[in-house]
């Protein structure tokens, strides 16, 4: 069982932690999933050896580098600490700390169940009203309707086209480009002010 101590944000269903130095299998099983890579690598999973000696120290420094405000972090379900997947709300490296990416990767057994929604809205709520964020941003591949509609939901709108990387043109649908997708502070306080 987590303890307060160890919760970085806590929603209705879903408790997010920073990860651990012994957290690699769960990163490594995530990412072995095709279906979960599909818009990533095409369904190609990551390898364990890159996850271990690349990703999961890059994820543990950057609590460091943040000071624990930003990150990648391990969520679960609050029922029964079921690991979900992981949400990313982070500055890019050499970024201005009040522009943020928001992001998610989820096991498939999480897909459906409005996990993605809940969380995301949670991080933008987090990033506005505790973490002075003026900008958050995702972004996501023409193709990947099922991000886009989580980024809609959240309040996020398309700011720009985006043109596939060169190392994710293998990717199916990398023809089609991306999407940026943002919400600034100004318009989700508007948005917050329309609901009250």
């Amino acid at each position: 069982m987590l303890t307060p101590v160890d919760t970085y944000l806590r929603t209705g269903r879903a408790t997010l932690r920073p990860f651990r130095a012994d957290d690699a299998d769960l990163l490594v099983e995530l990412d072995s999933d095709p279906a979960v890579m599909r818009f990533l690598s095409g369904g190609e999973p990551t390898a364990p050896e890159l996850i271990r000696e690349r990703d999961l120290p890059s994820i543990l420094a950057g609590y460091d580098r943040w000071a624990g405000a930003f990150g990648l972090f391990a969520a679960y379900a609050t029922e029964d600490d079921a690991f979900l997947g992981w949400f990313c709300l982070r500055p890019e490296r050499d970024g201005p700390l009040d522009e943020v990416e928001l992001g998610y990767r989820l096991r498939q057994a999480a897909w459906g169940q409005g996990y993605a929604t809940e969380v995301s809205a949670a991080l933008v709520e987090k990033a506005f009203t505790e973490l002075d964020v003026r900008v958050v941003w995702g972004a996501t591949m023409a193709l990947n309707t099922a991000s886009q509609h989580v980024m809609e939901k959240v309040g996020m709108t398309v700011a720009e086209a985006l043109e596939t990387p060169d190392d994710m043109l293998a990717v199916e649908g990398a023809d089609l480009g991306g999407y940026r997708y943002e919400i600034t502070r100004d318009r989700w306080e508007q948005t917050r002010a329309l609901r009250a």
